[in-house]
């Protein structure tokens, strides 16, 4: 389900919790700038909770080119977030970054269901 926020921004809003999940400017910024390097088109960021990892679960980001029909899309700004219906409930409530800091950037999930993670910043366990 998607809503539209009191400032125009577009999240993804689950039905049982009314909880959203946020993808922040940052992350959008770099999603289009990817999109673009990649040579444009319809494309779009994937984001997935996977089972493995030190902690036991951990996200993957990858570009896309098709969404699926269990996909819930976040859309703001042209750019499309996608997230597959089985990754959301450990997403509900997470915000999708991008940070940059000294030692690299990468996208990065604060996900509030997270009870440990990983010193990776990508493994997780609920």
């Amino acid at each position: 389900m998607i809503a539209v926020l009191e400032n125009g921004e577009r999240d993804i809003m689950n039905e049982a919790t009314q909880t959203p999940l946020r993808v922040t400017d940052s992350a959008i910024r770099r999603t289009r700038e990817i999109i673009e390097a990649e040579g444009g088109g319809e494309r779009y960021l994937r984001v997935s909770v996977l089972g493995g990892g030190c902690s036991g679960f951990q996200y993957s980001f990858a570009l896309d080119d098709r969404i699926n029909d269990d996909d819930t899309v976040i859309e703001r700004d042209g750019v499309k977030v996608l997230v597959d219906a089985m990754s959301l409930p450990f997403l509900t409530g997470a915000e999708i970054d991008f940070v940059e800091e000294l030692v690299g950037s990468a996208f990065r999930v604060h996900n509030p269901n997270a009870t440990a993670s990983c010193g990776c910043g990508t493994s997780f366990s609920i």
